[in-house]
């Protein structure tokens, strides 16, 4: 485990050694992995999207016992339980709150009045400026070599333009997964890079081995970016079964459709009143049509069919493009070093440029 080789305004927030971020991923950023990232230096970030009330309290209770270094938790801002939430976090001195979407002001400022770092995620410098303005401490941005929900701007164009939009600590994911990505990040004035695919293909993720094998075996043309799963463009690995959802008609996907948002019900542990109270708050923050919110539920379900189950048959399986240029699973604390220490020595080669 190496000392801290980069000091940044990512660091000096959060308390953490190195200015690298594992996003939290569904279904795949549980505690084994965030207390690995913790533990090696990095902010770990539990997802929660994919969790119950009652076990998320059981992960976060885990991830402390595991490590005793700063870690964070992603939450859905537009949740029905959102502020119970941020109250859990709150009792157990969790030390971050990330959002997909950005969260309301009073939400922020109740989290911040204990202490907690809100840092939401943004695609567009004036959705950075709207919380900026509301009090967050920092955004992460996320271009579209991301596997998340994100547009087609490149993170190489999207990151300065939100870096001239606010003066907060700005942190870049999409299309990072190593040191001269840090490295670059850093040069273009981010305070660290956030990566997801390649924590997903680490020895400390959850995620089956054959299907991390299966992430592996893909190239850069081996991923696709489809809205067809669940109303909105996300980037997945090219498989039989997503080949197959791109050329199915509307009509036909009706039928798995709702079976999935039965499974999802029965896992989830909600109400229909709570399913059609999440579905207006998407309809509300994210303008969802209604065969969008119909959509909704096919990715917490399809995904875990893949990133839990192994059952790549029946679930798809979210990627970055940077699946690509992966061959190897490195432990969280391999990839960290690694990392930090080429780009340290990177921006070393880099200054000796200077006159």
């Amino acid at each position: 485990m190496i000392e801290q080789q980069l000091r940044t305004a990512l660091t000096d927030l959060v308390g953490v050694r190195h200015p690298v971020v594992q996003t939290g991923m569904g279904w795949v950023a549980g505690p084994r992995l965030v207390s690995g990232t913790a533990n090696a230096g990095g902010l770990g970030i539990l997802a929660s999207a994919t969790m119950t009330y009652e076990e998320l309290e059981k992960a976060v209770v885990e991830v402390k016992g595991r490590t005793d270094q700063p870690f964070g938790v992603n939450l859905r801002a537009d949740a029905g339980d959102a502020a119970d939430r941020c109250d859990l976090l709150i009792q157990h001195g969790v030390k971050v709150a990330s959002f997909a979407l950005a969260p309301k002001q009073d939400l922020i400022k109740k989290l911040k009045d204990h202490g907690i770092v809100v840092m939401p995620s943004v695609g567009l410098p004036r959705h950075a400026e709207k919380v900026a303005s509301w009090g967050a401490d920092a955004v992460m941005i996320q271009g579209g070599e991301g596997g998340g929900h994100t547009g087609s701007v490149p993170t190489t164009l999207l990151l300065p333009t939100v870096l001239d939009a606010v003066d907060i600590p700005v942190v870049a994911a999409g299309g990072f997964f190593d040191g001269r990505g840090l490295a670059a990040a850093l040069s273009y004035g981010a305070a660290g890079i956030g990566m997801g695919t390649r924590f997903l293909l680490t020895a400390d993720s959850a995620v089956p081995q054959a299907v991390k094998e299966l992430y592996l075996s893909h190239d850069v043309n081996g991923t696709v970016v489809t809205a067809k799963v669940d109303g909105m463009p996300h980037r997945m690995l090219r498989t039989p079964l997503v080949e197959e959802i791109e050329e199915t008609s509307a009509v036909k996907r009706l039928a798995p459709t709702v079976r999935r948002t039965l499974e999802f019900k029965r896992s989830s542990g909600m109400s229909w009143l709570d399913l059609a109270k999440d579905g207006r708050a998407m309809k509300r923050t994210q303008g969802r049509t209604l065969a969008q919110m119909t959509l909704a539920a096919n990715t917490p379900t399809m995904l875990k069919a893949g990133l839990v189950d192994g059952d790549t048959t029946a679930g798809v399986l979210a990627s970055g493009q940077v699946v690509g240029v992966l061959d190897d699973l490195p432990t969280c604390e391999e990839l960290i070093d690694r990392v930090v220490t080429e780009a340290a020595a990177c921006l070393r080669r880099t200054a000796a440029h200077l006159t």
